[in-house]
């Protein structure tokens, strides 16, 4: 699963033994050597799904990590992109990128559940950031992003169609899980990471609830499953524009 330059059996133990933060702080400079990062294959179809709903003035990464979405963002945003990440190690990799040309590109460290912005973007992303959240924590992470966007602004992130229970994807996953909500019962502080707590039907309701109106898009690149469903697709949640003599907040 690891290249030559990622991370050993014993430092994947030691950041699995830490907090999230303290984990990734850990993880972070071999972090782009790991399968945890976003595949380029997936950045790629994002954006150019993305391409068609901009041109955008000023972008958000959240949970940017190491800042693999700093060059989507960049090529559908004319002023700015901003990473945020709750991880020092993360950005101060992601600091060490060459930024892509066209953009100001700023990383500034917060946590996702507590934005340190006002209304000041027109697009947010995020990539495989969001099994670090319980479901309990979805609906302010949602209302969080919706804060921060402009009237008429655009929360956009992948989905992958979850393996079917036949599949041994679906077994490793669920195995995973196991053991993190044992790893979590024994041991403090806590370890945020469950792919299968982030259920796609929960999470348009949430959306919703939160103030979006909620279009999915498929990403052709990856394909169909065998009962002719997409493998892949793009959650377009958009900010309503304000009504007519009302203030925005």
């Amino acid at each position: 699963m690891f290249s030559p330059e990622g991370p050993s059996l014993r430092e994947l133990t030691v950041q699995a033994l830490s907090s999230v933060e303290r984990g990734y702080d850990l993880l972070a400079p071999k972090f782009d050597h790991t399968p945890f990062r976003t595949p380029d294959s997936v950045l790629e179809a994002v954006a150019k799904a993305l391409m068609p709903l901009g041109p955008f003035e000023d972008g958000l990464d959240l949970c940017c990590g190491t800042g693999a979405g700093t060059d989507v963002l960049a090529r559908v945003c004319r002023h700015s992109v901003t990473g945020v990440d709750f991880s020092a190690g993360m950005l101060e990799v992601a600091r060490r990128q060459t930024p892509p040309e066209g953009p100001d590109v700023t990383y500034v460290r917060g946590d996702a559940r507590a934005l340190p912005f006002g209304p000041a973007f027109d697009l947010v992303v995020s990539f495989g950031a969001f099994g670090h959240f319980l479901p309990r924590e979805l609906p302010g992470l949602f209302d969080q992003v919706h804060a921060v966007l402009r009237p008429g602004g655009t929360f956009a992130f992948p989905v992958l169609a979850p393996p079917r229970p036949t599949s041994p994807g679906f077994w490793m996953l669920l195995g995973f899980d196991a053991v993190m909500r044992v790893r979590n019962a024994l041991w403090r502080p806590p370890f945020v990471m469950y792919y299968r707590a982030f259920r796609l039907g929960s999470v348009l309701g949430e959306l919703a609830r939160a103030g979006f109106s909620v279009e999915l898009s498929v990403l052709p690149e990856f394909g169909e499953r065998d009962d002719g469903s997409p493998r892949a697709r793009l959650v377009v949640a958009r900010r309503g524009q304000p009504e007519a003599g009302t203030v925005n907040s």
